[in-house]
């Protein structure tokens, strides 16, 4: 009976090692897949709000929540806007999923934007901030760097 004991705890030490070493991994980074849906929420001569449902990809073999991101968007290297929101969003393992983004646009550079985005030239994106991911209620900080080229079509 000890050595069954002895056993039995060897084997629940390991299975509980193998989960602690495979449930904190980090997580890799989301990969980012295309945008829907644009459209104005409230226009003003200043700042206006924008609506987008952004596509992301998560790479990894377990879920995701997101919490909170707080990201400044560049176009062209020219600063378009600001977005913070507070979420609770659950991410599947190894498929895509919508986040819907409300965007706080700076008109006075959106103009000098606007106009090449409309032609349908291809233009520089740039995203940076922080995102809140987590994991069963656990949540870490992660760098946003995005830089891409994009076609908007209106």
């Amino acid at each position: 009976m000890p050595m069954t004991y002895r056993f039995t705890s060897l084997l629940l030490a390991f299975f509980t090692a193998l989960f602690l070493m495979t449930s904190c991994r980090e997580p890799k980074e989301l990969e980012y897949r295309d945008f829907k849906n644009l459209s104005s929420d409230k226009l003003g001569f200043t700042t206006s709000t924008f609506k987008v449902d952004v596509i992301y990809y998560n790479p990894n073999n377990f879920g995701l929540q997101l919490k909170r991101i707080d990201l400044d968007v560049y176009i062209d290297s020219n600063y378009l806007g600001h977005t913070t929101q507070e979420y609770q969003i659950n991410i599947p393992r190894r498929a895509e999923f919508t986040l819907p983004i409300n965007l706080e646009v700076d008109m006075k550079n959106a103009y000098k934007n606007a106009i090449p985005a409309l032609f349908g030239k291809e233009v520089l994106v740039k995203v940076v901030g922080k995102v809140k991911l987590g994991k069963a209620n656990v949540y870490k900080s992660f760098n946003v760097n995005y830089e891409g080229k994009q076609t908007f079509s209106f």
